[in-house]
């Protein structure tokens, strides 16, 4: 405690523990207490006044000096401590041991890359190509208005052989093609599957460098993605880089249902077709979309390159790509005014043509109504879409129909069915 020269008019002696404080005692403004003592002998209590401690300049001096060392020895000390416990090597200190992340990493270190992207685009840049394309509308009696598209595509052979999207080329009178060193070719289209979105086209060189492909089962979410396109259209070999972001999506895309790969790289138009690379620099996905609107950003998707790849090697060998039918024509008769006026009391899925030998060898009908096809449940035409399209052309599948008012089982071999 502290007592001060007028805190007190007078004080007790030493009997109530104080000390008295005379005003002209040059020593008496303040005093430090000690705490208080017990007398054994008497069993009384008493304080012992302190005189305080004056100390010179050169004292002052040497008390700064040696609380700056002091200061400076601990501080070195404890920053050799946290460099030694930081060190994964050289840190013993029981286990686990304390492991601390990196600083400065890039993205290729973060996704433990085996390529740094400056690497990546050295290996898979030549291979991407920039398309552009003109397409001949009609608007009236004898005009036609000339439209101008663009897009990317990957070289698959070192003859001349490009896949890209359907939706890039598809329709075109005229395509041509600009390598990464500058050259320009005419193209010619080789085939498309519109389902997929997948073309192949051809220019007459050789000495490509065609694409390495990768495998797109083995991509994980968090991989390197490094996307090389067209985007805009005028901005060939460009370059961005994200990570995938999910797998397998489901996606609805003008008509097409697709099976993609979701990245946060940077995609624009006229990235369709280009290459999406792994951390190897693989191919491991052909760019076909992404999400656009107020507050979307990062979502972008490509198709994986093992559904990819062999429809292109299908399109190369046959100019098309073979998918199963059951050969049919189908009506959707679900909504009421519908069923109304085409006297139909039970809603469903109804055969109203039959267009394929093999349907009509298995004693399919006009008028049936398809109840399920493999145990499945019909209810719409995708229903019957995504049943038949798991399977291939010659498989045997079993529809179950309705018929005058009894199910029928029926088997049916899958035909081919070709594009128009």
């Amino acid at each position: 405690m502290r007592l001060y020269e007028n805190d007190f008019s007078s004080a007790e002696f030493n009997n109530n523990n104080f000390t008295r404080v005379e005003p002209g005692d040059p020593q008496g403004y303040e005093y430090e207490y000690e705490p208080l003592e017990q007398c054994e002998s008497c069993h009384t209590s008493h304080i012992n006044a302190s005189r305080p401690y004056i100390f010179s300049r050169k004292g002052i001096s040497i008390l700064i000096t040696l609380c700056l060392l002091v200061s400076v020895a601990f501080g070195t000390g404890g920053a050799l401590l946290a460099a030694h416990m930081m060190d994964p090597v050289h840190h013993t200190f029981g286990s686990p041991q304390l492991r601390f992340a990196p600083m400065n990493l890039d993205l290729a270190d973060a996704t433990r890359s085996s390529l740094s992207i400056q690497e990546i685009v050295e290996v898979a840049s030549d291979s991407v190509v920039e398309i552009t394309t003109e397409r001949a509308r009609n608007t009236g009696f004898l005009m036609q208005q000339i439209m101008h598209g663009a897009g990317s595509g990957v070289i698959i052979s070192t003859d001349g052989y490009i896949m890209t999207n359907s939706h890039v080329v598809e329709d075109s009178n005229h395509i041509r093609v600009t390598l990464a060193n500058g050259e320009v070719h005419n193209a010619r289209l080789v085939g498309i599957d519109r389902s997929t979105d997948v073309a192949v086209i051809k220019i007459n060189t050789t000495g490509l460098r065609p694409v390495i492909f990768g495998n797109s089962d083995g991509v994980a979410i968090g991989d390197l993605a490094v996307v090389i396109g067209n985007p805009l259209g005028d901005l060939g070999g460009s370059v961005s880089a994200g990570i995938v972001s999910a797998l397998n999506r489901d996606l609805q895309i003008e008509n097409r249902r697709l099976t993609v790969m979701q990245t946060d790289a940077a995609i624009n138009q006229g990235n369709s077709g280009g290459g999406l690379f792994n951390q190897h620099g693989e191919l491991v996905g052909l760019v076909v979309a992404k999400t656009k609107g107020p507050g979307v950003e990062g979502l972008g998707f490509a198709i994986p390159i093992n559904i990819a790849k062999p429809l292109a090697m299908t399109i190369i060998e046959k100019g098309f790509v073979a998918r199963p039918q059951i050969g049919i024509v189908m009506s959707d008769l679900t909504e009421p005014d519908v069923m109304a006026r085409n006297n139909i009391d039970i809603p469903g899925i109804y055969i109203s043509r039959i267009n394929s030998e093999n349907a009509r060898a298995a004693g399919l009908r006009e008028g049936d109504m398809i109840y399920s096809i493999e145990d499945v449940q019909i209810g719409s035409f995708n229903d019957v879409t995504t049943i038949v399209q798991s399977h291939r052309v010659g498989d045997t599948i079993t529809i179950i129909v309705m018929r005058d008012g009894e199910f029928l089982e029926i088997p049916v071999v899958l035909s081919e069915q070709r594009p128009n």
